[in-house]
């Protein structure tokens, strides 16, 4: 496995779609406080980012960890929460959920259904990438910064086999 030359997504076009999302959040969130839940450990990188250029006030930053690709480039096809989150952190909250990738949904969905058992107020999902051409269930996240094709994309806090996320653009991982 070797990553592609040239960047998919460039530095300066990731931090122009992180403004652009911040600015949408903003918008909607305007006096509010949203607790963000960062999917660890992909959108650490992405929601650092994104908190720096908000304006909105932040109610709490919030961590989940799912598991689902192992050291994989496929999904298992059954997430499962690993690091869980305490029900009284989004109890009557609004809630956006902050996501590196939304591919096959699958984990999203999983993830979005187990937030709403502890009753949030809302539940939104703001996701860096959005690959809709993988999706299994119906999920389109709220907030989607760029959409991208099908392939497996690593850099800027995603990775492969915990391999390439200090990378600041992202690229193909080929084979």
């Amino acid at each position: 496995m070797y990553i592609s030359e040239e960047p998919l997504i460039s530095e300066t076009e990731i931090a122009t779609a992180v403004r652009r999302l911040a600015e949408e959040i903003d918008t909607d969130y305007q006096g509010k406080s949203p607790v963000l839940v960062g999917v660890l450990k992909g959108a650490f990188v992405f929601l650092a980012d994104l908190v720096r250029v908000m304006k909105t006030p932040i109610g709490s930053i919030e961590f989940v960890r799912l598991s689902s690709y192992g050291s994989s480039k496929k999904t298992s096809g059954t997430p499962e929460v690993v690091v869980g989150l305490p029900a009284t952190a989004v109890k009557g909250r609004q809630v956006v959920v902050i996501e590196d990738i939304v591919d096959t949904g699958l984990t999203t969905s999983e993830l979005v259904r187990h937030i709403k058992e502890f009753g949030p107020a809302s539940v939104a999902v703001c996701a860096l990438l959005d690959k809709p051409s993988r999706r299994k269930v119906p999920l389109e996240p709220d907030y989607v910064g760029i959409t991208i094709p099908d392939v497996f994309v690593v850099g800027y806090g995603l990775d492969f086999d915990e391999r390439y996320r200090e990378l600041a653009a992202i690229h193909s991982l080929l084979e």
